[in-house]
């Protein structure tokens, strides 16, 4: 009987048998083999069930994975029953423990950026992105997050806290919404609590360095993010307004949009495509500069001289998640629809 590692980075339990053993345990139920090979949390295992996992007969063993990880630094033991097998008799027990190693806790996770980067946020933004060096660790994260006006008082409950974290599959980027009863006028939370900002005024979003990381480490250090407040935005982007610096071609120079604001960093990266004059895709790198005011492609093979398109998606939104046609904030009093009925926007530039 041993602990071998398996997929994932998990450990598993073997017991060497012979092949004409396991072929009678081919059609064997998961309890008929729990009775012969169990695995415990603890030395002991006294009073505890055995652990969930799967059972399979390899060429020449009985294997069991466990269903959950295994937690560094505590003792699993392996019990296997020799005379429960086929054809077995007697009462003796196999046992093999292991502990596995305990993380190492030495803080190396970092804040490597919170978006927008902007100095100056409107009134009404509708959300921050946290940016981490590694895979954090999910839950209790409003613990660790901390709003705070220019003296350095919290201000009260500003995001919107929901139980479904809203982080990426890595886990290393953190969707973080400012409170929309507190954007949106004529709701009650912002006519009883006020806004969480308020513009003229100065703020910091500070990032608890006790917040652990996937490993439950500590991050290396806290982080904050200054920034002051200007009047709210209310008006949809214009896309006609956006200033196109076509590159020349033969090379691999890059295409520059420059905003005439800020732009809602994630979805900038990815609702701007580049296509041929036909329709034909332009591969390339994005990138946004600026505090989200240039958003700037580089292709992947050079340019070649003829007509292109910038398709974007109408669902684009700057900082306070005012759409193309449709601001974020809709009068209730006034009958007002989406200005465009096309899912996208085309801006056409040429290369010479």
């Amino acid at each position: 009987i041993r602990w071998i590692p398996a997929e994932g980075g998990r450990m598993a339990v073997e017991v060497a048998l012979p092949p004409t053993t396991l072929r009678l345990m081919a059609n064997w139920t998961p309890q008929q083999f729990q009775n012969v090979l169990a695995v415990y949390v603890g030395q002991t295992g006294a009073g505890l069930p055995p652990m969930l996992g799967k059972y399979r007969n390899e060429a020449s063993a009985l294997r069991f994975e466990p269903q959950f990880a295994l937690e560094p630094g505590v003792t699993y033991r392996a019990v296997f029953l020799p005379g429960k097998l086929p054809g077995g008799s007697g009462n003796s027990v196999v046992t093999a423990t292991f502990t596995p190693p305990l993380r190492d806790l030495t803080p190396t996770t970092v804040v490597t950026q919170i978006y927008p980067t902007a100095d100056a946020l409107p009134e009404n933004l509708l959300k921050f992105y946290i940016h981490f060096s590694a895979p954090m660790r999910r839950g209790n994260i409003y613990e660790n997050i901390h709003l705070l006006d220019a003296a350095g008082k919290a201000i009260e409950l500003p995001f919107l806290e929901i139980d479904e974290e809203l982080w990426n599959q890595e886990f290393t980027r953190l969707t973080l919404f400012i409170d929309p009863g507190r954007i949106k006028r004529g709701v009650k939370p912002l006519e009883e609590i006020g806004p969480s900002l308020e513009a003229g005024k100065s703020y910091k979003l500070v990032i608890d360095r006790e917040w652990r990381d996937g490993n439950g480490a500590p991050l290396k250090a806290s982080f904050e993010k200054a920034f002051r407040v200007a009047p709210a935005d209310r008006q949809s982007p214009d896309q006609t307004q956006w200033q196109i610096q076509p590159p020349t071609a033969g090379a691999r120079q890059a295409l520059t949009i420059n905003f005439p604001e800020p732009m809602e960093h994630a979805l900038a990266s990815r609702m701007i495509a580049v296509t041929k004059e036909l329709g034909e895709s332009v591969l390339g790198t994005v990138a946004l500069e600026n505090q989200e005011r240039r958003w700037t492609f580089v292709p992947d093979a050079a340019w070649q001289r003829g007509r292109y398109n910038l398709i974007i998606q109408t669902t684009i939104e700057d900082l306070a998640g005012n759409n193309i046609g449709k601001p974020f904030e809709v009068d209730v009093f006034k009958n007002i629809q989406r200005h465009l009925a096309s899912s996208t926007v085309k801006l056409t530039f040429e290369i010479r």
